[in-house]
């Protein structure tokens, strides 16, 4: 009998700056209400952050990741780029100026991708790469780029 299909439901990014991180993804756009913020005497160490389609991203302290994970060694973890998705090509665009012009870096700006979406990367504080994209236009498909 095959086993199902891991689902990816939660994505948990250990940060160094837990308040610019709170002020990147709020934003972004991001529903980030106070209820969701844990906080000790030395600080805010973990955050909650439920999508819509039921993803579960976490922020987690180092101090608080060198507590759950053993293996954990501060700037030698790998890093990852996360996508969201948006409702219309122009809302990348949008999205991407709003968080530029908030001092934020862009990685990539806004273009149409080989898969036929519009899709743009920002950086967030702790140099995470978080992408853009709006829906799939199969009519704006084209070859993939030779790598």
């Amino acid at each position: 009998m095959k086993r199902p299909t891991p689902i990816l439901n939660g994505l948990n990014l250990v940060v160094r700056d837990m308040d610019a991180t709170i002020a990147f993804y709020r934003q972004l756009g991001l529903d980030i209400p106070d209820a969701n913020i844990w906080c000790t005497d030395s600080g805010v160490h973990h955050v909650e952050v439920s999508t819509p389609d039921g993803l579960d991203l976490d922020f987690d302290s180092e101090p608080l990741a060198t507590q759950y994970d053993a293996g954990w060694i501060p700037d030698t973890a790998a890093r990852a780029i996360m996508s969201f998705s948006v409702a219309t090509r122009d809302e990348v665009d949008e999205r991407f100026a709003e968080m530029t012009a908030a001092g934020y870096a862009g990685q990539q700006p806004p273009y149409d991708a080989f898969w036929g979406a519009r899709y743009a990367i920002v950086e967030d504080p702790d140099g995470n790469h978080v992408g853009l994209m709006s829906p799939v236009d199969p009519a704006r498909k084209s070859a993939p780029p030779s790598v």
